[in-house]
């Protein structure tokens, strides 16, 4: 996508982190906006920030993880605005823990929030972007956690992967048939998000506080871990200009720190060779995902 201005963004996760960020840089752009996330008192706030800047917008309250949700969402957008030129996966969640301890409920309330949200968005959005005339655009946040695996979040990393895969198969699908759409995937490592205040937006549907993990110390250590993770991370005022411009050059992965791209080689390297992870060889490049590195330094 080559010019914003006019044209229609459709962002969820839009009351936090990437999505709120990316909802402001759209609006300083001169888009139009259809704004959702599950938190309503942080949505309306990006709502009357994006309004404050000029911006058309609506806000649409919206439990990505309700398949029927997500299509009011869409239809809701659509009968506002009668178009969608680019869509903003950014919802999303974050649960550490090892497989053997982690409840089920968490793998469930993840797969649905990371992955099966994009699921059903894509499915809405890809129809009517083939209709439209010109060209549409698809953001799916992911991860480096789509990218490398690392100890302690196997959920996460499930989810992440599977975003990455299903982002490729369905790239090969639109060009096979013939749609002026561009998917794009961002795999970032760690940035200051609102990431590590997940349990704040847990759904109901999701909640047993009578399961003992939630009173555990590796929750507890999970929590803490997490928030030292995102606070230290990269500035998320340098996200916004990343992405754009990578949408102006039609890059398919979006990258944040070019310190990790080591560990993706090597993981890439190790596949054909048999030899699995290795734990002691992955820390110099868990560093790395805290650093601020190359151009990027210039963006905050």
């Amino acid at each position: 996508m080559k010019s914003f201005k006019d044209k229609v963004a459709l962002i969820t996760g839009a009351a936090h982190g990437f999505g709120r960020s990316l909802a402001i840089e759209a609006a300083n752009r001169g888009m139009k906006l259809a704004l959702a996330d599950v938190d309503e008192s942080g949505l309306e706030k990006t709502f009357y920030d994006v309004k404050n800047l000029g911006a058309e917008a609506i806000s649409i309250p919206t439990d990505v993880t309700d398949e029927a949700a997500v299509d009011k969402m869409v239809k809701q957008t659509m009968s506002k605005y009668n178009e969608i030129n680019l869509l903003i996966n950014s919802a999303g969640i974050a649960i550490p823990g090892p497989i053997w301890e982690l409840p089920t409920r968490d793998w469930e309330w993840i797969l649905h929030a990371d992955l099966m949200s994009q699921v059903w968005s894509l499915k809405r959005v890809i129809p009517i972007m083939r209709k439209q005339k010109g060209h549409g655009d698809i953001l799916n946040v992911a991860s480096m956690a789509g990218l490398i695996t690392s100890p302690l979040m196997p959920a996460y990393y499930a989810t992440k992967f599977a975003v990455v895969g299903m982002t490729e198969a369905v790239e090969y699908d639109l060009q096979a048939a013939h749609a002026n759409v561009g998917l794009h995937v961002f795999c970032p490592a760690f940035v200051q998000t609102d990431l590590y205040h997940t349990e704040k937006h847990r759904p109901e549907k999701y909640t047993d506080n009578s399961d003992p993990y939630y009173s555990s110390e590796t929750f507890k250590e999970g929590q803490k871990q997490a928030k030292i993770d995102i606070t230290t991370g990269m500035p998320i005022d340098n996200i916004p200009k990343i992405i754009f411009k990578a949408l102006e050059d039609d890059k398919f992965y979006i990258l944040t720190h070019p310190g990790m791209n080591p560990a993706i080689v090597a993981r890439a390297n190790n596949i054909p060779s048999g030899k699995g992870p290795d734990l002691a060889a992955l820390a110099p490049f868990m560093a790395e995902t805290h650093e601020v590195e190359g151009d990027n330094k210039d963006e905050r």
